[in-house]
C-alpha cells in the first residue's frame, strides 16, 4: 500500500513541504539561484508539481513558484519521475539520489549535474518534511532513519 491514499493527500503533504521551502530564507535563495524549472512527476498516486525558479515568483515573500498540475507551455529544464513513496522517502533523507538514479527508482531527464549541485540546498528539507507531517497530524508517516 502506498504512503499516500490518493493524489489529494500527496498534494497536501508534499505541497506543504514545497510551500514552506519556497519562502525559507536558507533554502529558497539557493534554489532560485539555480534558475531551473524542475518538474516532479509522481505515480501511485499520480501528481505533477513544477518548481519554477526560472522566473519571477507571483507570491509575496516567495523566491520561486510551486505549481501543481500541468503548466501550459512549460518545457522544464529537468523532469524527475518516481513513485510517490520514493519521493516520501527522499524527503526524509533516507534515499541517496545517485543510488536511486542508478536503480531507476528516480528517472531524470535534463542536466543531472545541476540537480546534484542543488542537493546541499535542499538538505534542510529532510528535517522540515517530518516536522510538517507531525504538525499536520500524521506522525505515523514519519520514516525513522536507521
Amino acid at each position: 500500500m502506498s504512503v499516500f491514499q490518493d493524489s489529494e493527500e500527496l498534494i497536501k503533504y508534499l505541497g506543504a513541504l514545497y510551500d514552506e521551502a519556497k519562502c525559507d530564507p536558507e533554502i529558497a535563495p539557493k534554489i532560485k539561484q539555480s534558475g531551473l524549472s524542475i518538474q516532479y512527476r509522481y505515480d501511485d498516486p499520480a501528481g505533477i508539481v513544477s518548481i519554477l525558479a526560472d522566473r519571477q515568483p507571483t507570491q509575496e515573500g516567495a523566491f520561486f513558484d510551486v505549481v501543481w498540475g500541468e503548466v501550459a507551455g512549460l518545457k522544464p529544464d529537468v523532469v524527475m519521475s518516481m513513485k510517490a513513496d520514493i519521493a516520501h522517502q527522499f524527503w526524509h533523507g533516507t534515499i541517496n539520489l545517485m543510488a536511486a538514479l542508478t536503480r531507476r527508482q528516480i528517472v531524470a531527464k535534463g542536466p543531472i549535474p545541476k540537480i546534484i549541485k542543488l542537493l546541499p540546498a535542499v538538505t534542510p528539507m529532510y528535517e522540515m518534511y517530518p516536522r510538517l507531517l507531525k504538525e499536520m497530524g500524521r506522525p505515523e508517516l514519519v520514516v525513522s532513519k536507521k
